[in-house]
């Protein structure tokens, strides 16, 4: 895998590593929509919290890419996020109770790059399977 490909893949393991520095430095000023939670921050330091409350949700969880497209300044992933709540998941609505349960849930990244640098990433995923598999649903 090689150019914007390997650069968005990079981001997924350094997710999946607790590297927040990496991730900060690929993430930049760019904008992540996350759609199945409906949270859309802007700039490294607000994904980073988005992305640090679903490892304090699912310390173990991991992403693994099953493919990846790339095309122009656009890449296309598809990842499969495997993980255990075993901490509280914080919503707008409420809290959840860590329960214990593994989930496995796929989504699909769609990572917009400009002169190299990230500047939009859409993160598509089922919050109600993912919920279900927790037995928050």
């Amino acid at each position: 895998m090689a150019g914007l490909a390997a650069q968005a893949t990079s981001l997924v393991e350094a997710f999946n590593n607790d590297d927040w520095d990496a991730a900060r430095e690929m993430l930049g000023d760019s904008t992540y929509n996350e759609f199945g939670s409906q949270r859309s921050p802007s700039g490294a330091d607000a994904i980073l919290e988005v992305w640090q409350g679903w490892k304090a949700t699912m310390p173990d969880v991991k992403g693994t890419v099953t493919s990846a497209t790339e095309s122009d300044n656009r890449v296309v992933l598809e990842v499969t996020w495997d993980g255990t709540q075993t901490g509280e998941m914080v919503t707008e609505q409420g809290t959840i109770p860590a329960s214990g349960k593994r989930q496995k849930t796929p989504a699909a990244f769609i990572f917009e790059y400009q002169d190299g640098k990230l500047k939009e990433t859409r993160h598509y995923f089922d919050m109600l399977t993912f919920l279900k598999q927790i037995g928050a649903a």
